[in-house]
């Protein structure tokens, strides 16, 4: 079962206040866009927010389209224009901290390597409790663990993604180096099912629904599932907080209301998916994402059954969430130097969101 901090509670007069402070705060929100990369207000006055998301069509990143598809971003009161990053293209989060978008969808992990790089990110609110992969080898290669993987190519989303440092992570952990194997970006779905089919990677990292086509097509079998949390529990040493909300902490700070209307949409959103069944959310995906060249809905629906214990219901930061991802990141090298883990999320937006939603510690 997901964790569930809140509790529901009667009457609404708090959140009416609540919703009231923000309307009345919402005026920082309205800066003028330039080169469509900064919130700007519409006519009526709603501000718009551009949010790439790092492969929309995944399960792993579903909420972002849910809460457009049920009205959420509408109802608390913005405009989310959602795009989504393509395979060979610019990351989300790399559009997201050079102006080419506001916010990302993207691995809360990339807050704490920008911070190493000297670029100030911070998480406004927290999806996953865990990274929704599986490692998926080809039933040729006769591979079942990490300790075979030396001399082999792996494939991952594209270099430098969550999905590239998770696996050097479990490499290291059967103490192979980097140059011990070969780390190919072959993005998801057809492109990744085509490398793994034709022998371009021994063994890849992705997500539902690519995962369901290659057992169904009987490609390759899973060897690591840190699909949910009690997955990233086994190996990775706790929850590991993938999917989130990623924005510039400059942008954040001169933008607070039209992020909290952000995060308003998406805590009503999680709270909707804890509520309702697999098969109630891809009835309100769009139809392409649920049944297509790779998946039929039948398959969308079961997959996702599988791993939807992967989303947080509140919108909060696992509280031991942030130190387990930074340990890893300093175990495989990738950071050297401190970090102020204090500062690449925050949680305020969320609480003040399930407030608004009558739900309380």
């Amino acid at each position: 079962m997901s964790r569930h901090p809140f509790t529901k509670i009667a009457g609404v007069a708090g959140a009416a206040v609540l919703a009231a402070a923000v309307a009345a705060c919402s005026s920082s929100s309205g800066s003028s866009a330039s080169s469509g990369s900064k919130a700007a207000s519409t006519t009526s006055g709603v501000p718009t927010v551009t949010l790439m998301v790092g492969g929309i069509d995944k399960q792993i990143y579903l909420p972002y389209q849910l809460a457009q598809d049920l009205g959420f971003y509408k109802k608390y009161g913005v405009s989310v224009q959602l795009s989504t990053e393509q395979n060979g293209g610019v990351g989300a989060e790399t559009a997201m901290v050079s102006g080419q978008v506001d916010m990302a969808g993207a691995w809360y992990v990339h807050a704490i390597d920008f911070q190493a790089k000297g670029k100030n990110v911070v998480d406004v609110v927290q999806l996953s409790g865990a990274p929704g992969e599986r490692e998926m080898c080809a039933k040729s290669s006769g591979i079942t663990s990490p300790a075979q993987w030396k001399g082999k190519s792996l494939g991952v989303t594209d270099i430098g993604s969550g999905t590239d440092e998770l696996t050097q992570y479990m490499a290291a952990r059967y103490h192979l180096t980097t140059k011990d194997y070969n780390r190919v970006g072959v993005g998801a779905g057809p492109t990744f099912i085509a490398a793994l089919q034709h022998g371009s990677i021994a063994c890849g990292m992705t997500t539902q629904p690519t995962v369901g086509a290659v057992e169904k097509q009987g490609i390759g079998t899973s060897v690591i599932n840190i699909a949910t949390t009690g997955g990233a529990q086994q190996w990775l040493g706790g929850a590991y907080p993938a999917a989130g909300v990623l924005a510039r902490t400059d942008w954040v700070a001169s933008h607070q209301a039209t992020v909290q209307k952000v995060v308003d949409a998406l805590v009503a959103t999680m709270h909707w998916i804890n509520t309702h069944s697999a098969a109630d959310i891809a009835n309100a995906m769009p139809p392409a994402f649920v049944s297509n060249g790779i998946t039929t809905k039948a398959d969308y629906v079961a997959e996702l059954a599988q791993d939807k214990g992967q989303f947080l219901p509140d919108g909060m930061m696992p509280p031991s969430g942030p130190a387990t991802v930074l340990a890893i990141e300093k175990f495989i090298g990738n950071v050297t130097g401190p970090v102020n883990l204090a500062t690449t999320y925050t949680n305020q937006y969320a609480i003040a969101a399930n407030k608004l939603e009558g739900y309380t510690k």
